[in-house]
C-alpha cells in the first residue's frame, strides 16, 4: 500500500509541475488553429473572428477565468464595440460608411488582489486582404491567415492564462487576459475598451502586450521590448530576468508604437509590448504557422513569468512614467520602394528583411539582407532618413541607390 500511496502522490506532484509549466504543444495547437484556413484570416467582424472568439472564450472558460459584467449588466466573456471601417486606410472621414461589430474577448483570473495585470493580444489580421493592409501585390481573395501576426500572441495571451490560473503559488495580483478585435484596423478594440472599460482602470498595475512573438532566430536570439521607459522598475528587472535567458535584447523606451499597448499607455498605465521583428512574410498570405517557432515562443513567455514574478518581489511599487513620444512622420511621399524594413537593426542605414515582386526595389535587384545606405544624394542613416528621402522623388524617376551586401557597396538604379 505505502508503495501504491508513493506512486499516486509522485504522479500528482508530476501533473502539478507539468501544469505550471508553459508548453510548446499546446501554443502550437493553438497557433494551428487560430491560423487555419478556416478561420480565413480572422478579418474584423468576420463570421470567422467570431469563430476565433468562440475559440478564445471556450480557453477561458476551461481555464476558469470569471466574464466580467456587460453593458446589458450581463456576465459576458465578450465586450462588444462598433466602428465604421473606411474604405481606405488613409481616410481622414468615416461619413456614411457602414457600421461594424466588433468582439473583444476578455477573462478575469481574480487572486482577491488590489492590483491587477492585463496580458493582451489582438486576434484579428487581414482576413481575405479586402481592406488595403495587405502587401501582397494581389491581395484580394487569398486567405491572410497571420499565424505570427498575431496568432503567436494570441496563442501566448492564452498559454498565459493556462500558466496562471493553475500557478497556486502565485497571488500577488489579479489577471485581466484580453483579446483585442480591430487591430489592423487602428488599434480600434484595446480603444473602444480602455475608453468604456468595464473594469475599473485605476486598478491595472501595468499592461503586457504581445504581438508578433513568433519568429525568434535561434541564432541571434534577438527580442524586441518596446514601452521600458513607461516605469522605472522595468529596465533593472528585465536585464535581471535576461541573465537567465540570454536573449539579445533591444529596448525602446516609448509607451506609444503600433500595437494596442498604446491604447494602455494613454490612460496612463504602465506597458510592455513584446515582438520577435517584422519579416518578409509580414501582412502577406505567406504568413502560416509552418514558420512559428514554438519552442522559442515559449521561452518568451517563460521569460514573461520570471519578469511577473521578479516584479512582484519588489518591495517599492512600481510608478508609471511618460516617455517622449517617437518622432511623428509627416512627411508625404508618392513613390514606394516595395521593401520591408528591418525594425530590429542597430546599424547605419536601414536593412532590407523583404523585397515585394514586382516593386522598384525588386527589380532593381535588391534583395533582403541589403542594407540601403543612400538615395539619390540623400544620406540614409537611419529609417526616419530613409522615409524623408522617398518624398523627394516623383512617379516614373530613376535615382542611384547606394547599398551594402555583405561586405560590399554597390550602386543599383532604382525607377519609381
Amino acid at each position: 500500500m505505502r508503495k501504491v500511496a508513493l506512486i499516486i502522490i509522485i504522479g500528482i506532484i508530476a501533473q502539478v509541475a507539468f501544469a505550471q509549466n508553459i508548453d510548446s504543444k499546446i501554443i502550437e495547437k493553438h497557433i494551428r488553429y487560430l491560423a487555419s484556413d478556416k478561420l480565413k484570416g480572422r478579418g474584423t467582424a468576420t463570421p470567422e473572428e467570431a469563430k476565433a472568439a468562440e475559440y478564445i472564450a471556450s480557453q477561458f472558460k476551461k481555464y476558469n477565468l470569471q466574464p466580467l459584467t456587460n453593458s446589458a449588466n450581463q456576465k459576458s466573456f465578450y465586450y462588444y464595440f462598433t466602428f465604421k471601417k473606411k474604405k481606405n486606410p488613409h481616410d481622414t472621414s468615416t461619413s456614411g460608411m457602414p457600421e461594424y461589430k466588433g468582439i473583444d474577448v476578455i477573462g478575469f483570473l481574480d487572486n482577491n488582489a488590489e492590483k491587477t495585470i492585463v496580458i493582451g493580444a489582438h486576434y484579428d489580421h487581414l482576413g481575405l486582404g479586402k481592406d488595403h493592409n495587405s502587401l501582397d501585390p494581389n491581395p484580394e481573395g487569398k486567405i491572410h491567415n497571420g499565424a505570427d501576426d498575431n496568432a503567436s500572441g494570441t496563442a501566448g495571451m492564452l498559454e498565459l492564462a493556462r500558466y496562471f490560473s493553475q500557478d497556486k503559488s502565485f497571488k500577488k495580483y489579479n489577471f485581466l487576459f484580453m483579446a483585442f478585435s480591430g487591430e489592423e484596423l487602428g488599434l480600434i478594440g484595446s480603444k473602444k475598451w480602455t475608453e468604456n472599460p468595464n473594469y475599473p482602470l485605476e486598478k491595472i498595475y501595468f499592461m503586457i502586450n504581445m504581438d508578433m512573438i513568433g519568429r525568434l532566430n535561434d541564432s541571434t536570439k534577438k527580442l524586441v521590448i518596446y514601452g521600458v521607459g513607461t516605469s522605472n522598475q522595468f529596465v533593472p528587472l528585465i536585464d535581471k530576468v535576461n541573465e537567465k535567458y540570454s536573449f539579445n535584447i533591444k529596448k525602446d523606451s516609448s509607451g506609444i508604437g503600433p500595437s494596442d499597448q498604446t491604447s494602455f499607455y494613454l490612460k496612463d498605465i504602465p506597458v510592455l509590448h513584446f515582438f520577435t521583428g517584422q519579416h518578409s512574410d509580414y501582412h502577406k498570405p505567406s504568413d502560416d504557422a509552418d514558420k512559428i517557432n514554438f519552442n522559442g515562443e515559449a521561452k518568451i513567455l517563460e521569460f514573461i513569468v520570471d519578469l511577473i514574478k521578479e516584479i512582484s518581489n519588489q518591495p517599492v511599487a512600481m510608478q508609471f512614467q511618460k516617455t517622449a513620444a517617437p518622432k511623428e512622420n509627416k512627411t508625404s511621399f508618392k513613390v514606394t520602394m516595395g521593401i520591408m524594413p528591418d525594425y530590429t537593426y542597430e546599424g547605419k542605414g536601414v536593412k532590407v528583411d523583404g523585397v515585394t515582386n514586382g516593386k522598384p526595389a525588386e527589380r532593381a535587384g535588391i534583395r533582403a539582407g541589403d542594407i540601403i545606405l543612400q538615395m539619390g544624394d540623400i544620406p540614409v542613416n537611419s529609417m526616419q532618413d530613409y522615409m524623408q528621402s522617398l518624398s523627394k522623388f516623383e512617379k516614373g524617376q530613376t535615382i542611384k541607390v547606394k547599398i551594402k551586401r555583405q561586405n560590399e557597396e554597390m550602386l543599383v538604379d532604382v525607377t519609381f
